[in-house]
């Protein structure tokens, strides 16, 4: 069964890489291989009521992801459609290309710790679409920001969701990750942000044709919205921390609010002149293909969970290497090709809080390692994938152009974090 599980995600894989030359949607790639690697499980197995328990809690965790990318996409769309992001780019003075990318890649670094690293992504990317005309400098940019969110993501408890999971699981404190981890997290993002923006320097930003629109969108509505929309991104991980939801609740809450003032504020307004503002269009302008493809690869990923083929790799690999170190810096080069939650939850699995206490080296260095591994190929955390839909990032543009640096920072980061401890130790 197993050989056949890993024949089936490894095609998959390959076909989501190939995808223009293919022709072939990723989307549906990942719709197939999601489809074809449970009906393999299922009919193997023969277990159904355990695969049907499995497959409802596989559900239920993409759920939480995809309703939380939707509400967050859709409150984008919004801020966007009120002209909000003006607010921001307004501010930008510099027409530098490589001074755009360092102030664009340390506001995405920290905001990512404040919100999370998906979020950040989604609001980063939309917001370089309003300052680059050309779609080469677009992906440039769009690629560092995603090195940057989860760069950022990884020294905070609720930067992303692997470094939340090792929190809950008391095997990290909140306070100790940040300044453990911080160092390593500016390093692996600092390495491929200056090899990236050197070769920009000089060039002259190239703002984007100016769209015409319907109708002028008064100031007191487009700062109303833009504030609004923020504040409901940043107010969700106080919300979770209060309440104990998860964060997909607090982004459907704040969605709802945003829905309801819109409506109030755009009521006397003409149909024409108000249905491009409201939230029902906003939904019409999300790219659910992309949203699809998110349902399928982590349906994917999930199976390969539940048929324990992530818990022997890790296990195999702790085993065969023997070094802890290198052992967690293999895990997080792993999380470039796998999601990293599973592997995180697998390794939690593999070491107990007696021998490994809350804040120990192998815990910080997974939440360095699983949190930024990700980075090295462009479908290797949520804040890629994100990222790819938006721009339409090409798998193999990616691997050439930004993966090696990534992996540079990645490795330069660890190394970071490795001296460090010894030093502290």
């Amino acid at each position: 069964m197993l050989i056949a599980i890993t024949a089936i995600f490894v095609i998959a894989y390959a076909a989501i890489a190939l995808e223009h030359p293919l022709g072939v949607s990723k989307s549906a790639s990942a719709l197939l291989a999601a489809g074809l690697l449970w009906t393999t499980y299922a009919v193997i197995s023969g277990d159904h009521a355990l695969i049907t328990r499995q497959l409802d809690e596989s559900v239920s965790s993409t759920a939480q992801i995809v309703f939380f990318l939707i509400g967050a996409m859709t409150i984008v769309e919004v801020i966007d459609a009120h002209d909000g992001f003006e607010v921001i780019t307004s501010l930008i003075r510099t027409t530098s290309q490589a001074r755009l990318m360092w102030l664009i890649s340390f506001v995405t670094f920290f905001l990512s710790a404040v919100l999370d690293n998906l979020t950040t992504t989604i609001v980063m990317v939309s917001l370089i679409r309003k300052l680059l005309g050309k779609r080469n400098d677009r992906l440039l940019f769009a690629s560092v920001i995603v090195i940057a969110a989860n760069a950022g993501g990884a020294w905070s408890v609720i930067g992303d969701v692997t470094t939340t999971m090792l929190w809950i699981g008391r095997r990290i404190s909140s306070l100790s990750i940040m300044w453990a981890v911080f160092p390593a997290s500016l390093v692996n993002l600092l390495v491929p942000l200056a090899a990236i923006s050197y070769p920009l320097r000089g060039r002259a930003i190239v703002p984007p044709q100016q769209e015409a629109t319907q109708q002028e969108v008064g100031l007191f509505e487009r700062n109303l919205m833009f504030y609004l929309g923020l504040g409901t991104l940043i107010a969700v991980p106080i919300f979770k921390a209060v309440t104990a939801l998860p964060p997909f609740m607090g982004i459907l809450f704040g969605l709802g609010i945003l829905w309801l003032v819109g409506e109030i504020v755009h009521r006397h307004k003409e149909e024409d002149e108000r249905r491009p503002l409201t939230l029902v269009h906003a939904l019409t302008q999300i790219d659910m293909s992309a949203v699809v493809f998110f349902i399928g690869i982590l349906l994917a990923v999930a199976s390969l969970e539940h048929t324990g083929l992530l818990a022997m790799l890790a296990k195999w690999l702790d085993a065969s290497v023997g070094r802890l170190d290198i052992t967690v810096i293999l895990l997080g080069l792993l999380s470039a090709i796998v999601d990293n939650v599973p592997l995180v939850a697998a390794t939690i699995g593999m070491y107990d809080l007696s021998g490994y206490p809350t804040d120990s080296f192998i815990w910080q260095f997974i939440a360095y390692c699983a949190g930024t591994g990700g980075s090295i190929l462009i479908i290797g955390s949520a804040a890629g994938i994100a990222a790819m839909g938006i721009e339409k990032i090409e798998f193999f543009w990616y691997a050439r152009r930004i993966a090696g640096l990534a992996l540079l920072g990645y490795l330069a980061g660890a190394l970071t974090y490795i001296v460090q401890h010894a030093l502290m130790h």
